[in-house]
Order: C-alpha cells, then sequence, then structure tokens
C-alpha cells in the first residue's frame, strides 16, 4: 500500500493516477473528501493534526508526503513523523522545493524525514507550471494577466513530471537518501508564459508586470511571510543555479520534462 498525501492537488492527483495505471495498492489522503479513481481507498486527514493521518497509514509501506503552506504556519513535521514511525511505514518521500537545496527555504520539513530513522528521499521541484492558475480568473474575465518580474526566466516544471517521478521513487529501490532537483527543460519568463496561453486559446492576453510590493501583499494572503520574502527573491533574481535545468528528472523517467506549451496545451479549460 502506498499513500499519498494532498491527493486532491496538481501533483497529488497525477500520483494517484499514475499509481493506479502502474498496479499499485493507493491510499488518497486529503483535508476533504473528494473523488478518486476506482478501487482507491480515500482517507480525510489533515496534517496539522497528525492522528487524523494515522488510520491511514495501516498497512503502508511508503507514503507521499505533501505539505500545504497552512502546514508550513502551523504544522508540526516531527509529530507527524512520530505517527508515521510508529505506523510501520519503511519510506517516506517529501516533496520539498529547489529552495532548499540553494539555502533559499528552510529546512526544517526535510530536517523532521531525515531525522526520523526512515529510509527517505527528498523531491525538490522548482517553479510549477501550475502556478500559472493564478492567471485563470483574470484570463477569463478580461484577457489581462499580472506578475512581477515579467522578462526573468525559469525553468517551470510540469506537475505531471514530478507526479511521475514520484512513482518512481515511491515504487522502486535505490533512492534511499538521495534529493533530486526537478525542473523544465528550458527557462520561460512569466512573459513568455501568458503568451504561451494565448496561443493555446487562440486569443491574445495582455501582460501586466506588477510591482514586487503588490506582489507580496497578494502572496501574504496566502503563504506564511518568509515563504513569500524567498519566492519573490527566486523569481527576482534567480541565481545561475536556480536558471539552469537540472538533469535529474530525465534521469529517473528516462525522458526530457515537458516543456510549458505541453503543459498549457493540457489545461487550457480553466482559462476559457
Amino acid at each position: 500500500m502506498i499513500v499519498v498525501t494532498g491527493a486532491t492537488g496538481n501533483v497529488g492527483r497525477h500520483l494517484v493516477q499514475t499509481l493506479v495505471e502502474a498496479g499499485e495498492d493507493v491510499t488518497a489522503v486529503s483535508r476533504h473528501v473528494a473523488d478518486a479513481p476506482e478501487g482507491v481507498r480515500r482517507h480525510k486527514a489533515d496534517l496539522t493534526s497528525p492522528e487524523t493521518l494515522r488510520p491511514a497509514l495501516r498497512d503502508a509501506e511508503a507514503l507521499f508526503l505533501l505539505t500545504s503552506a497552512d502546514f508550513m504556519a502551523h504544522g508540526d513535521m516531527n509529530a507527524v513523523m512520530d505517527v508515521v514511525r510508529a505506523s510501520g511505514v519503511g519510506r517516506v518521500v517529501l516533496l520539498s522545493s529547489q529552495g532548499v537545496g540553494t539555502g533559499r527555504h528552510p529546512s526544517d520539513l526535510e530536517d523532521a524525514v531525515k531525522d526520523s530513522g526512515l529510509e527517505w528521499t527528498m523531491l525538490r521541484p522548482g517553479n510549477f507550471a501550475s502556478n500559472a492558475f493564478q492567471w485563470a480568473e483574470s484570463i477569463r474575465a478580461s484577457r489581462t494577466a499580472l506578475a512581477p518580474f515579467g522578462d526573468v526566466a525559469l525553468p517551470t516544471i510540469d506537475p505531471l513530471d514530478i507526479a511521475e517521478a514520484a512513482a518512481v521513487v515511491l515504487r522502486e529501490p535505490g533512492h534511499a537518501g538521495a534529493a533530486y532537483t526537478l525542473t523544465g527543460p528550458t527557462p520561460i519568463t512569466p512573459r513568455e508564459q501568458v503568451a504561451a496561453i494565448a496561443d493555446a486559446l487562440g486569443d491574445p492576453i495582455h501582460f501586466i508586470e506588477e510591482t514586487p510590493e503588490a506582489a507580496r501583499t497578494r502572496m501574504l494572503t496566502f503563504m506564511p511571510p518568509p515563504v513569500v520574502t524567498a519566492t519573490l527573491a527566486v523569481l527576482g533574481s534567480p541565481t545561475p543555479t536556480e536558471q539552469t535545468p537540472t538533469p535529474d528528472l530525465t534521469h529517473l523517467l528516462t525522458r526530457p520534462p515537458h516543456p510549458f506549451t505541453t503543459w498549457t496545451t493540457h489545461n487550457t479549460q480553466p482559462f476559457k
């Protein structure tokens, strides 16, 4: 049995589907009960209350651990790992972030997993293609998109690629103690992302460059202040390392990562 937390999100729902197609028994965990593929056990739990996770871990061999912004503000990963360890789970795959590896983000979550005594693997994705969903409402309403640092490029990654990489490290041996930095194939700017969405829709979209101050105010409504500070630093002043695609995803999947244009082709509906 493989347990997937955050099972209804951009990565989790793809991971559940990928594991089911591979013939695995899966328990999908989320804060709200939602639909899941046939045969998948569903469980409602909130990691900020670690005991709610315990029933889902019965007979589990591996756990995919994804935390929310709310958990980063109020959760205790050491308490979560106490429950995981006591449940007999042998392998934990944590969805971390590239910022931990570059020192932009704190390493608390990774440290707790590493200190648990369990077999662990870290996945450290960079900028998600699905962050473009932040523009969905304004694109639908007025064919406009607002973002800071419009001409700063990062190698944006498709959540489907992250999910498929997670399925590999959850199912296959040889990844214990490894940390993989997952990126897209080429750097792309927010302005170029909006242009790609416009091409997929067949309709022009006006890009509006947001000031960093306005972006910070907006982001503070759904992200903790330290994460907002670190995120804006990456978006506005990325290091050469943060702008350089890594080979890790190709190593795991034996194929190159999807470009942003592939993601837009498969995700036009929210922007229509």
